[in-house]
């Protein structure tokens, strides 16, 4: 089973989510394979259930999918790495203190596992109390080179930046995309991610230096009533990778 991630150019690989399983092979064919869709464990009663589908999933898209909470939802993050004992996704969501274990039960060292952290309000800093428990205490700040070594020491492969609210907290932003080239680590910019603002997302991370870039694309292109991920809009954002990644 191939479990390595297929980024454009070697760059840039999507994060979108689906509704279905056509829904996730339309947005693969479009993509060229050079995506990641999102199957929220949220969405299941159990992890048998969640197994059941998600295998479902991966046999249609060759393995690219991307083990979800929901939402960021902290409470999720046991379902997800007992997820992982059972199935090895190319990708898979975790908070900050859950990002260990999951390593463990993946078994490899190949599977993209991200690290979610959070804008603090202080530039060259971030939240990593995104843990079940942590998240309700003091806030844990810390600068972004130690999370970034933190998270690589627990097996970690890449920080999951959310919630980012589009560019709201954009000098906060530069400042993790510098860290992330320095340490040569991967970044996975999410939160309010559009049609207008993706083109600049993805720029400054690549224009400084960031190897390769996850940009999480969801509630903007699905459709409020279909529940779909709009084909259209994925061919928009697909031709903009394009043009960021062009050598």
């Amino acid at each position: 089973m191939n479990l390595k991630a297929n980024f454009l150019n070697n760059k840039v690989c999507l994060n979108l989510l689906a509704k279905d399983i056509k829904n996730a092979k339309d947005i693969y064919d479009i993509t060229d394979g050079h995506v990641l869709v999102g199957v929220l464990s949220k969405n299941y009663s159990s992890v048998e259930e969640a197994v059941a589908d998600m295998e479902k999933y991966a046999e249609n898209i060759d393995n690219c999918i991307s083990i979800g909470l929901g939402g960021g939802d902290p409470k999720q993050w046991r379902m997800v790495a007992d997820i992982c004992k059972k199935i090895k996704p190319k990708h898979v969501n975790q908070v900050f203190t859950g990002v260990g274990y999951s390593r463990a039960n993946l078994e490899n060292d190949e599977t993209i596992i991200n690290s979610l952290v959070s804008p603090c309000g202080k530039v060259g800093f971030v939240k990593i109390s995104t843990g079940p428990l942590s998240k309700d205490k003091e806030d844990g700040i810390i600068p972004i080179e130690t999370a970034i070594a933190m998270i690589k020491d627990m097996g970690g492969s890449s920080i999951k930046y959310f919630p980012m609210e589009g560019l709201k907290y954009k000098e906060e932003y530069i400042a993790v995309c510098n860290a992330c080239a320095k340490e040569d680590f991967i970044l996975e910019p999410t939160g309010g991610i559009d049609l207008d603002n993706f083109k600049e997302i993805v720029e400054i991370p690549l224009k400084l230096g960031v190897e390769k870039v996850i940009p999480h694309v969801y509630t903007s292109i699905i459709d409020s009533k279909t529940k779909e991920t709009k084909l259209k809009d994925v061919e928009k954002i697909y031709e903009i990778m394009k043009e960021l990644t062009a050598e």
